[in-house]
């Protein structure tokens, strides 16, 4: 195998550490005394390996191009947007954590709602609850037309009109029960007596409320004999003593005559008198009479108007 040629060597006046710079100063020098030697004008003298380096000294500080420069500064926003990346992560995940959060119950609220508004929702069965003299199927029928209709959008306007054909209904709460159950809960006005008058007998409640009229007088209802009617203080007064009478007591009780709020008297059927006066400390003139009655059961006449000092007749 043939070993390669040794390179060239540098001329001896050539030094290790001489600079091309030195180089060409040295070629020009050379080239001035040759054509001082002949006689010519040192102008008329071009030197090629002057110019040579003269080029490449050129070359080599040639200015930076436009595309250099744009390439240098695209280099540079990546690297500053790599920068801000790692600098905001944290920042941005919790970011993106809240928004994920705020989404997920947005999307759950409104799901949920527009769920309850759909025919998924809707009313399919309606129950009446508290109903004693009232009839829980005629008062359900009177209710039908909320049948179809979203728990969510139940008319409560229409419900009251429907409600407002039974005067015994004094109050009434609805409860949705998802999916396809209404249920009404009513409470019925306490019927204190009747008032006869020419169209027979009307059953009332405390606040006066006509009932029901009737030509014969209801079981168990007292007639009321009140001065002033309804809208007075007297039958004010008289409605609250009879709601105080106590249970055994109320289902005696024939009469109830009243001329103001403070002498509100009761029969009863066994023909005892009970003067009540006014309906202030009923619930012990309720004890009074009771306790009275236990040891004076022959008593005609039972004056409780002051339950401290019963008066018995």
């Amino acid at each position: 195998m043939r070993r390669p040629p040794p390179l060239p060597t540098p001329p001896a006046g050539l030094a290790e550490g001489e600079s091309a710079a030195g180089r060409r100063a040295g070629s020009r020098g050379r080239a001035r005394a040759a054509a001082g030697e002949d006689g010519r004008d040192n102008a008329d003298v071009v030197d090629l390996g002057a110019y040579a380096g003269d080029a490449g000294a050129a070359d080599a500080e040639r200015p930076t191009s436009t595309r250099d420069v744009w390439r240098a500064a695209r280099a540079r926003r990546k690297a500053l947007r790599a920068e801000i990346r790692r600098f905001t992560q944290r920042s941005r995940r919790r970011r993106i954590i809240w928004l994920s959060a705020i989404g997920a119950v947005v999307l759950l609220v409104g799901g949920t709602t527009a769920a309850a508004y759909s025919p998924l929702f809707a009313v399919e069965k309606i129950t009446v609850v508290g109903a004693t003299t009232l009839d829980a199927a005629t008062v359900e029928a009177a209710l039908a037309d909320q049948i179809g209709t979203p728990l969510a959008s139940i008319d409560s306007s229409a419900v009251k009109a429907s409600l407002l054909a039974f005067p015994l209904i004094e109050t009434y709460a609805l409860e949705a029960k998802p999916p396809h159950d209404l249920t009404v809960r009513i409470v019925e006005r306490t019927p204190v007596g009747v008032i006869r008058s020419e169209a027979g007998y009307t059953l009332v409640d405390a606040a006066g409320v006509a009932l029901a009229t009737t030509t014969d007088q209801p079981a168990g209802q007292p007639v009321l004999d009140i001065e002033g009617g309804t809208d007075s203080a007297a039958f004010e007064s008289a409605g609250l003593v009879v709601r105080s009478v106590p249970a055994d007591l109320r289902a005696m009780l024939t009469g109830v005559r009243a001329t103001s709020p403070d002498d509100v008297t009761l029969t009863l059927s066994s023909g005892l008198t009970v003067v009540w006066g006014s309906a202030e400390d009923s619930p012990l003139k309720s004890e009074a009479l009771s306790k009275t009655l236990i040891g004076r059961p022959d008593a005609s006449t039972i004056d409780v108007t002051s339950p401290h000092a019963v008066v018995v007749g």
